[in-house]
This record gives C-alpha cells, sequence and structure tokens, in this order.
C-alpha cells in the first residue's frame, strides 16, 4: 500500500479555518459601520459557526478516514459513533444555535446566514491560493 504526504492537505485545512474566521471577522467590522452593530453581530456569530463546523467536519472525517484505513483488510468497516455524531450533529448545532440567538437575542437571521458563507468563501480563496502557488 503507498502511503500519501497530507502535509499540503493540511495546511489547505488550516488555510481555511484561518480565513473563514479573518473573512467573518472583516465582514462583521464592514456590516457593524455599514449597517448595525447586530447585523455585525450576526454575520461574526455565522462565521463562528462556520468555523465550529468546519472543525467537526474535518475531525470526523479524519476519524472516519483513520478507522478505514486500520480496516482495509475486512470486508465490511465499523465506523466510530462519535464521528457519525459529528457528521450529523454539527447540523443540529448550526440551527438550534441560530434558532437560539435569533430568538433571545434578536440578531437578524439574515445576518447570520451570511456569515455562514464565509466558510465557502475561505474555501474559494484557500483553493485559488493553491492554484496560482501550482503555477510556479
Amino acid at each position: 500500500m503507498e502511503t500519501v504526504d497530507i502535509s499540503p492537505y493540511a495546511l489547505t485545512e488550516r488555510r481555511i479555518a484561518r480565513l473563514t474566521l479573518m473573512l467573518g471577522g472583516i465582514a462583521s467590522i464592514g456590516a457593524c459601520f455599514l449597517f448595525s452593530i447586530r447585523v455585525g453581530a450576526g454575520i461574526l456569530i455565522g462565521a463562528l459557526l462556520a468555523w465550529i463546523n468546519f472543525r467537526w467536519l474535518k475531525s470526523a472525517l479524519d476519524t472516519v478516514t483513520r478507522a478505514a484505513t486500520a480496516q482495509a483488510e475486512f470486508s465490511k468497516v465499523r465506523v466510530p459513533i462519535g464521528s457519525l455524531f459529528g457528521l450529523i450533529g454539527r447540523y443540529f448545532l448550526i440551527a438550534i444555535s441560530v434558532c437560539a440567538i435569533f430568538i433571545f437575542f434578536r440578531i437578524p437571521i439574515l445576518s447570520m446566514l451570511v456569515g455562514l458563507c464565509a466558510l465557502g468563501a475561505a474555501t474559494l480563496g484557500a483553493s485559488l491560493y493553491e492554484v496560482f502557488q501550482s503555477w510556479d
């Protein structure tokens, strides 16, 4: 079996995590000045939830990958229950958090959804960085 060097992927994952927080923070500051503090807070909350979502996804997928690699010779692979919770539970965390924050603090839902998009923007930015780095 051939081993794969995962260090470039780990760098990209860290870059995505950092960019998610950075883009969310920058968008939050801009929204505070352009709209209101509540809108800025919503964007920041959404970006933090996106970051937590990404961390849980990464952790769960790493666990599934390790389990599958360790059981490569078996026909049926057993996946740890905790990783399945991480894969599915992150959506419940986001939904419950957004609802609770909206109900108790009156933070606009749309601003939190915009903040959740920080993960997509960070992924796009990290991907473009990797593409342009490969041209050197």
